[in-house]
């Protein structure tokens, strides 16, 4: 039996081959997130309308995208498509990209949708008698209070999105976990090569994790200072 080979195992992290495919990862990871996140909000805000049919059809869509594996949609996507009509089939890349779109979404949506829902009614009360209009309200009222909320489970969905690219490999996508198969079926070292694999992954997730702090950090300020002042005229009147 073929034991552990170190030279092997260091060498594959500057492996050129699998360093693109952490890159791909990556890229794969901010469109998703960033599509994502727009179709997300469009659903947040339709599950919160007062039209009974817009509500519905968000609420379906996030029943079916929450509710169905990701590597079944991505299946269906990739291989189902094409059967109903050929001018549905999609090369991998868009599959892959439509797929994690589609999924992330539906679980953006709720997040986003909790975050607005935290936001006291009266802020968006006092806006419009100010004469803001329903988007200025929007955008200036409630998304900012309602990102304090938003953050924090955002950056755990991304973290597990970043990790959920690795299952586009199974219609041939070439991001990092492909390009690691494809390695260890010409090398036949598949212990140093998913290895290198994980670490890769530890690393992407690791360096998120401190972005995501600085966000958190970020929003958090704002508010905390808030606080601070609230408290500053108590003091000061002892």
């Amino acid at each position: 039996m073929k034991g552990w080979n170190w030279d092997g195992f260091w060498g594959y992290f500057l492996n050129a081959y699998l360093l693109e495919g952490a890159l791909v990862t990556i890229i794969l990871t901010v469109v998703a997130l960033v599509l994502g996140l727009i179709v997300g909000l469009a659903l947040a805000v339709m599950r919160m309308s007062s039209y009974r049919a817009l509500s519905l059809i968000a609420q379906g869509y996030t029943w079916i995208f929450r509710g169905t594996p990701l590597l079944v949609q991505l299946v269906i996507i990739y291989t189902g498509l094409p059967q109903i009509h050929d001018s549905l089939r999609l090369d991998v890349t868009q599959s892959a990209v439509i797929g994690l779109v589609l999924n992330e979404s539906a679980y953006l949506s709720e997040i986003i949708r909790a975050g607005i829902a935290s936001v006291a009614k009266g802020q968006s009360e006092a806006a419009l008698s100010l004469g803001l209009s329903r988007w200025r309200n929007f955008r200036l009222v409630v998304l900012p209070q309602a990102m304090r909320v938003i953050i924090p489970p955002l950056g755990n969905s991304v973290n597990g999105l970043l990790k959920a690219t690795s299952i586009v490999s199974v219609i041939s996508m070439e991001e990092l976990m492909r390009r690691g198969q494809i390695l260890m079926q010409e090398r036949f070292q598949v212990l140093e090569i998913f290895v290198v694999v994980a670490v890769l992954y530890l690393v992407m997730t690791t360096a998120w994790e401190l972005v995501q702090r600085r966000i958190e950090t970020y929003y958090g300020r704002g508010y905390g200072e808030a606080k601070l002042k609230l408290r500053t005229p108590a003091r000061d009147d002892r």
